[in-house]
């Protein structure tokens, strides 16, 4: 994949590779049936513009689709909606040709008009898209967020069935976010017919169709008939049954009630099915490029001072909170995960220091400490991380009283600015694609600290945004001058200390004996939790 990104950047009318176009799913994949997921909590919305957690993440995907898309169960890139795209030998131009005969769920062909229509909705500030950093590389997405423009300058329709984008510099991630859920192409109708009400009435073009959405109790998708990928989807459809405890969701997939605990493998009782062969046998790992991390809000009191954030960096007992989640993760020392292309390797990050963390305390003007509070979703273990938290920021005086919400609830007050600390736990960051840049604009940059962004530190510094667009503008994402630029930026916000980045985890998950599919389809690294295109059944 970064071979390809490295070169197109440098030829004219490029397609991507034949493997990648030549996929082939599972040739033993039978049509038909209806498998259950199990969630605790409700979907917030299914907008591809605004939603923005591991639970719907994959659902949008399967209701919407991108200009480009990936290959089942991998990172590499393969077009979506776009047949073909060219590439100007400056890297500033992308010419998008659309595959022909592509229909909305609502039976409407889809156009350029509508791709031009997604992505200026997505870019506006009206529409409090937690994404819309990650367009900025285009051609007049500054006056778009500073309110000066209503349409992107650098999108250009040029004929029904062909679209340009103009960069205002080189990106060396912009295909990657042609395949982001956020670039999902929509139509205008539907839209504006549903209003605010679009992310309960969402209409795509893909592999399945939202059926019904019975509020805290479940959701229904249905095959689209009319798909225009040929042989997929394979299932008839996916029920996802919201307001299921984590533990109670395990017993009935033991049972054959249930095809996948959407909530995972309840760390409670990890040990147990591990140790049985037969549950065992159902668990499906894989790697994740994940951190699961405290934001604390920069923007009150007393987080806005260094000394304090810095305290708590150093208060926090990362192997204890380890063992919590039966040892599957390793300590983090800074944002972007050991495997992550950009890791600092020689960064050790803050040590774990009580007397040290009392004497920073001291020197910010709270030796006596303070009271806060501490956000998080309440499926376990995050309870239980939390106290974990709760104790350790105790022992340097902090006392912060626990708010275990359902996770919309914990969004919106990260999103607000409310919330003073959040723990990620259950909504930490996993990368939407696989560089360094993900890290940032989203989570750590000034384009996602505004409302309803996920930046719940509220963490913006110009200068560290500056030199993270000096990055991104490489032509080569795997230059290594370009990752040690990406390795210095988080360097330098770990020195602010907006986060403790907390650890790294690994991904479990089970299946019911009936499932078939590649492993990988269920662990896919941008469909999580599960890729249900291509995943069937065999009974």
């Amino acid at each position: 994949m970064k071979k390809l990104l490295a070169s197109t950047a440098l030829m004219l009318a490029l397609a991507l590779p034949a493997a990648a176009q030549e996929y082939t799913p599972d040739p033993n994949a039978k049509p038909g049936g209806t498998i259950t997921i199990t969630y605790k909590d409700d979907v917030a919305t299914l907008d591809p513009a605004i939603g923005y957690d591991w639970q719907n993440w994959s659902m949008i995907k399967s209701l919407f689709d991108g200009l480009m898309d990936y290959v089942p169960g991998t990172t590499e890139l393969r077009p979506g909606l776009a047949e073909s795209y060219e590439i100007s030998e400056d890297g500033l131009t992308y010419t998008f040709k659309l595959r022909p005969g592509v229909k909305f769920h609502n039976g409407r062909e889809m156009v350029a008009e509508d791709v031009k229509y997604s992505l200026d909705r997505v870019t506006l500030p009206a529409t409090l898209s937690p994404g819309a950093g990650f367009f900025g590389s285009i051609k007049g997405f500054e006056a778009m967020a500073g309110g000066s423009a209503t349409t992107l300058e650098g999108v250009t329709v040029v004929d029904p069935a062909t679209v340009r984008i103009e960069l205002s510099r080189p990106d060396a991630t912009f295909l990657h976010v042609m395949a982001l859920n956020f670039a999902s192409v929509v139509p205008k109708e539907a839209v504006e017919a549903a209003g605010a009400d679009f992310g309960k009435q969402p209409v795509g073009t893909g592999a399945f169709r939202l059926a019904e959405w019975t509020l805290g109790q479940r959701l229904v998708f249905e095959k689209n008939a009319d798909y225009w990928r040929e042989g997929v989807p394979y299932l008839d459809g996916v029920v996802f049954e919201v307001g299921q405890e984590p533990i109670v969701a395990l017993l009935r997939l033991q049972n054959g009630e249930v095809d996948v605990p959407g909530d995972g493998i309840p760390p409670a009782k990890f040990t147990e099915v591990m140790a049985d062969p037969a549950q065992a046998a159902r668990v499906v790992e894989g790697g994740q490029l994940h951190t699961g991390y405290i934001t604390l809000n920069v923007t009150q009191p007393p987080f806005d001072n260094v000394k304090v954030r810095q305290a708590v960096n150093m208060a926090i007992n990362k192997e204890r909170i380890t063992q919590i989640i039966n040892g599957r993760a390793v300590p983090a020392t800074q944002p972007l995960p050991p495997s992550m292309p950009g890791h600092a390797k020689d960064y050790a990050g803050y040590p774990h220091d009580v007397e040290k963390a009392k004497a920073l305390l001291a020197e910010a003007g709270f030796a006596d400490g303070f009271e806060t509070e501490l956000y998080l979703m309440n499926t376990d273990p995050n309870p239980r991380i939390a106290q974990a938290i709760q104790q350790d920021l105790s022992r340097i005086g902090i006392r912060a009283s626990i708010q275990s919400l359902a996770q919309a609830n914990v969004i919106e007050a990260g999103g607000n600015g409310s919330a003073p600390m959040v723990w990620s736990g259950g909504m930490a960051w996993i990368a939407d694609f696989p560089d360094p840049s993900n890290f940032w604009g989203p989570i750590l940059g000034c384009a996602g600290a505004g409302e309803g962004g996920w930046n719940w530190s509220k963490f913006c510094d110009k200068e560290l945004d500056a030199l993270a667009t000096e990055a991104d503008s490489f032509r080569d994402p795997a230059d290594p001058a370009r990752l040690a630029k990406w390795s210095e930026v988080y360097v330098k916000a770990m020195e602010q200390a907006p986060w403790v980045p907390v650890f790294n985890e690994q991904r479990y998950t089970m299946k019911s004996a009936r499932m078939g599919g590649e492993d990988a389809l269920y662990v896919d690294p941008v469909s999580i939790p599960v890729n249900y295109d291509y995943v069937y059944v065999t009974e």
